[in-house]
């Protein structure tokens, strides 16, 4: 098959009995909601730009398993120039949604399962490998969106998996068949997962002996039976169920989405299974997965920055103070930020290195502390776009207000009259462009869009404390002890 469109892709959700609940009640046509439509639209573009001869180059590759041509998000990386791509094409994707486009986890999935499956099968003569090829063959036959699903609800964190006081804590195996596996359990936070065709289920954490029904990677469609999804509230929402509050969205046609994925007694058959009760191959999964993932926001925050940077630069503009240096200077530091975290992501990829199976990934100390600086730095682009935009990015009133035809002056005057009165920008301006930047501004620092830029920059790929305990672990202390003793010559 080959590649499809952006409006193939929509189409193609539609056949799925994918079963979506929001605010209790079942969502039937999801599709076309206008809170989930704008990440559609996201996942859409990495269709559209793949079909664009511009981007063709960054967005298409030769598939290491069949010779086709193929999204690259459905790509097994086969050098450091495919994971130096990888995060430029995330960069662009940026810059085209200032969103998240939801394809990144399930491309990080199928790199980490890839090498660790071969690994499995070298030690316990296994089929998952083989398994996991066939099925990503599928996959890029037919071009699907995959969810990568990581995240348990981890119920007491204190407690491993098999010491939980309710056992689906953690997605686990509940029975055991000739033909397959029953799976139990749920997945948190999942970017994307109402907008797959299918989902690879991983292990959140390293385990032990006592964990190995929990111990298991699978994948499965998005409908199959016993498999529903609870939609994820964000910020100022419902804004997108408003008549005529396109301005008020901010992002009124791009978005992200999460969603709590829950399983419930739902059959997996056995050539689907990647990972079933080898508990000490949990945690190579776990950090290969993470490892690509926080790569990944090296690229993607970084496209969203890029138009966080210009929407600060254009209500400067607006307001008449681009040409102060106190401005200057902030726009300066944003960008410095941004280009910082831009180039941890191309620092790790460059590093990487070739896989037993054969793929590449990337170097782990490095994509830690890509990470873990994308922690810290879009929380200081957003509070420098704030302090740019000023007040009026959360204290104008509604689009309403400004096409409002209710008379409140002595002279006739509407609401309408008056606010564009009073938020007029400077001269050559329309009140609507400042309304416009305004709003932008308050979605990406403040609204739906913060959770997949500002916030998921905290959480997503693992808290800043899940970086800390990898770079201790790849930070190598004893070597450059060493290093200080050869040089300050102790024996």
């Amino acid at each position: 098959m080959a590649l499809m469109t952006a409006q193939e892709y929509v189409e193609s959700l539609r056949k799925l009995n994918t079963r979506v609940y929001m605010f209790g009640e079942k969502i039937d046509n999801w599709v076309d909601h206008p809170m989930i439509r704008p990440s559609i639209n996201c996942v859409a573009m990495t269709y559209a730009l793949a079909q664009d001869p511009q981007y063709e180059g960054l967005m298409t590759v030769t598939s290491s398993l069949t010779g086709h041509k193929i999204n690259r998000f459905t790509h097994l990386h086969q050098s450091t120039e495919d994971l130096v791509n990888k995060v430029k094409m995330q960069r662009l994707l940026g810059q085209k949604t200032a969103s998240c486009f939801q394809r990144c986890v399930g491309m990080d999935s199928f790199n980490a399962v890839f090498s660790t499956t071969f690994e499995v099968d070298e030690k316990y003569g296994t089929h998952y490998h083989e398994n996991f090829k066939k099925f990503l063959t599928f996959v890029q036959d037919n071009d699907l969106t995959v969810d990568g699903a990581m995240t348990d609800p981890k119920g007491d964190r204190s407690k491993a998996p098999h010491d939980q006081a309710d056992p689906d804590m953690y997605v686990h195996v509940v029975e055991r068949r000739a033909d397959g596996i029953v799976v139990c359990g749920a997945k948190c936070h999942q970017t994307g997962s109402i907008n797959s065709h299918w989902h690879i289920f991983m292990p959140t954490i390293s385990m032990g002996e006592a964990d190995k029904d929990w111990a298991v990677s699978f994948a499965c469609p998005t409908d199959a039976e016993g498999m529903y999804m609870i939609y994820g509230r964000q910020s100022c929402d419902t804004r997108k169920m408003e008549e005529d509050a396109s301005i008020d969205v901010g992002n009124a046609k791009f978005g992200g989405q999460e969603a709590l994925v829950v399983l419930d007694h739902v059959f997996i058959p056995n050539e689907y299974i990647f990972l079933n009760g080898e508990y000490e191959f949990a945690g190579m999964m776990v950090e290969r997965f993470a490892g690509y993932h926080r790569q990944s926001y090296g690229g993607c925050k970084v496209g969203v920055g890029d138009v966080v940077i210009g929407a600060a630069a254009l209500a400067a503009e607006y307001n008449g103070v681009e040409k102060a240096s106190a401005v200057k200077d902030k726009l300066i530091e944003m960008t410095h930020l941004n280009e910082t975290l831009y180039c941890c992501g191309i620092a790790c990829s460059s590093q990487g290195f070739k896989t037993k199976a054969g793929n590449y990934q990337i170097d782990l100390l490095l994509a830690n502390v890509c990470k873990q600086n994308v922690t810290r730095f879009p929380y200081e682009i957003v509070r420098l776009a704030e302090d740019i935009a000023g007040g009026l990015m959360v204290t104008m009133p509604s689009q309403k207000d400004f096409s409002s035809d209710t008379v409140v002056g002595r002279n006739g005057e509407t609401i309408g009259d008056i606010c564009n009165k009073f938020f007029a920008a400077r001269e050559g301006v329309s009140t609507e462009d400042r309304q416009r930047v305004m709003r932008f501004l308050e979605n990406m620092c403040l609204g739906a869009a913060a959770v997949g830029y500002r916030t998921e920059s905290m959480h997503g790929a693992g808290s800043p404390q899940a970086q800390r305990i990898m770079i201790a672990r790849q930070g190598n202390i004893q070597g450059k002890k060493q290093l200080a003793k050869d040089v300050a010559g102790i024996q």
